[in-house]
This record gives C-alpha cells, sequence and structure tokens, in this order.
C-alpha cells in the first residue's frame, strides 16, 4: 500500500489486513515503495496516482522492475483516457476510484489478483461523487450515532488520541473517553482501531479525509 495520505494508507492497510490480506508493507511516496518492494514479495500493490513527487506512471519502469511479478493497481478520484492508456501501456493491472467504499476496492484487489485487468469506471467519468453516497447499510449503522459520536468516529479516523480528541472537542479526557466507548459499543467493537475498520467498510467516514459521509 502506498499513498502520502498516512491516514489513508494506514487505515487501508488495516482493512486489508482485517479481510484476509497479508500486508507486507506500507510506503507514503514511490521513493519509499522501492525498498519495500525489494523486500517483500507482493502479490499486489496498491498506489495512489498524484504524489508530490510527481506522477506514479513515471515511475512504474522503476516499480516493477523492483517487483516484475507484482500486479500494480492505481488509486485515483478521476481517471481520464491519456492516464489510462499511458498506465495500461506501463503494465498497471488496474485502476480504483478512491472514492469507493473499501469493500468495493477489496473487491477489484481481489480480481485483480485473479488474474483480471480492471478499471472502475467511476473514475473513467468521473463520477466520484455519486460513488460516496452512503448505502443502506451505512444509514442503519449512523444512525445510532449522535454528533458527538460522530465527530468522535471522524476524528479517530484521522488518527486523533484521546487527549487531542478531549482538547479539540473542549471536554475533559474523562468525557472523551466515555464517548470513544459509546461509539465502540455502538459499533458492536472493542478498540479504536476496530472502530476505524467499520467505519470504513460501512463508508461512514472517508478514510483519506476523515470526513463523515453517511449523511
Amino acid at each position: 500500500m502506498c499513498d502520502d495520505h498516512a491516514m489513508f494508507a494506514d487505515s487501508l492497510s488495516l482493512v486489508l489486513a482485517d479481510a484476509g490480506h497479508v500486508v507486507v508493507g506500507v510506503a507514503y511516496s514511490p521513493s519509499e515503495l522501492l525498498p519495500v518492494l525489494r523486500g517483500r514479495d507482493a502479490d499486489v500493490c496498491l498506489v495512489d496516482l498524484r504524489f508530490p513527487q510527481g506522477d506514479v506512471l513515471e515511475w512504474m519502469p522503476r516499480l516493477r522492475g523492483a517487483a516484475p511479478r507484482t500486479r500494480f493497481v492505481v488509486l485515483t478520484g478521476y481517471l481520464d483516457r491519456p492516464i489510462l492508456e499511458a498506465g495500461l501501456a506501463a503494465g498497471v493491472r488496474g485502476f480504483a476510484d478512491k472514492g469507493r467504499q473499501a469493500d468495493d476496492i477489496l473487491a477489484l484487489l481481489q480480481r485483480v489478483e485473479a488474474g483480471e485487468v480492471v478499471v472502475d469506471h467511476a473514475a473513467t467519468h468521473g463520477d466520484a461523487g455519486a460513488v460516496r453516497r452512503p448505502r443502506r447499510q451505512a444509514q442503519r449503522a449512523a444512525r445510532f450515532l449522535t454528533p458527538r459520536e460522530r465527530e468522535v468516529l471522524t476524528r479517530l479516523t484521522r488518527g486523533e488520541s484521546t487527549q487531542a480528541l478531549a482538547k479539540a472537542m473542549g471536554v475533559t479526557r474523562s468525557t472523551a473517553r466515555s464517548h470513544v466507548r459509546s461509539v465502540l459499543g455502538k459499533l458492536g467493537v472493542h478498540s479504536q482501531r476496530e472502530a476505524v475498520i467499520e467505519a470504513a467498510r460501512h463508508g461512514l467516514v472517508s478514510v483519506e479525509t476523515g470526513e463523515w459521509l453517511a449523511g
């Protein structure tokens, strides 16, 4: 997994691990990704399209050279035809819309791992807003959370500690812990890590931005 948004990369790697995948490494830039690929035997590499260092397609010859058996899937919010054609020519095996829920990305990765070349057409048409609309499952989970608890969940997804959460919300640390326990109970999980995974799995919160998605 490689993305320059550390919270997005770390959270999605947790979702992948929870779904039964072995995450052999997480990197935050193509230059960091190169030694990870050389030192690990990865079946699939999920990597963002845009980095401050430039377009990941410019790195594809080096990345594929470091891991010739790895299938690369590119994450993007919008995919135009020149990028699509250049990516496929460079050996990219899949394009996934960054706005998709975690389960959709997992399904796409499984298809790529099975040998398919897969392009998420929501990304191709730039229809990111449509796929961000919450599903009924997300709506059902969200209705049990108070506005305060929703704020807590978004802050957990951004990686904030209980102490930072308390300060940002203007409450005591004890009150913040109480809010966190309530969120865990309503989601049916036992840790903050599991809460972030559930939030991503059900499309409640964007693991990229921490934005509440479920209405």
